[in-house]
């Protein structure tokens, strides 16, 4: 029941902001509410305030008595939808997929995949030593298993 209602909840809240997108929303121990939400521009402390207020303001205490937590992915997370990716054209990501695991440059997004670049060293075809080869990788978005932003330190 609280779970429906949230889902409309979130579903007007996010129309009134469509720079802002939910990740995910759970309901643990009866009523505690997490939501962890994004943006195409990222996420700073009035969005999460706006998001948590209209939630409040939808939700009658007395019915439901809940907690509510809001907040953004970290940058640690894992980017889990396609529109996360935008932001972070031009950025280094680490991709897995059930085949195989890919660390480049997030250089173009596709309607249905990312595309990633990087510098390789391989041996020469001929004589010895190793030469620099660019390498890319177009990757469904349906077949990444895990990616995240390499952030550095």
């Amino acid at each position: 029941m609280l779970e429906d209602k949230l889902k409309k909840i979130l579903e007007d809240c996010f129309q009134n902001r469509n720079d802002l997108f939910i990740i995910d929303f759970k309901i643990v121990n009866v009523n505690d509410i997490i939501i962890i939400v994004d943006g195409d521009n990222g996420v700073v402390v009035e969005d999460c305030i706006y998001i948590s207020r209209f939630v409040e303001s939808q939700l009658d205490r007395d019915e439901y008595n809940f907690s509510l937590e809001v907040s953004s992915c970290g940058a640690y997370s894992d980017l889990v939808k396609l529109r996360q990716y935008k932001k972070h054209l031009g950025r280094v990501l680490s991709v897995k997929t059930q085949q195989e695991n890919f660390e480049g440059r997030l250089t173009e997004l596709n309607k249905n995949s990312i595309v990633l670049d990087w510098k390789q060293r391989e041996p020469k075809k001929i004589g010895k030593g190793k030469v620099t080869v660019n390498k890319s990788v177009d990757i469904r978005f349906m077949d990444i298993t895990e990616a995240k932003v390499k952030v550095k330190i």
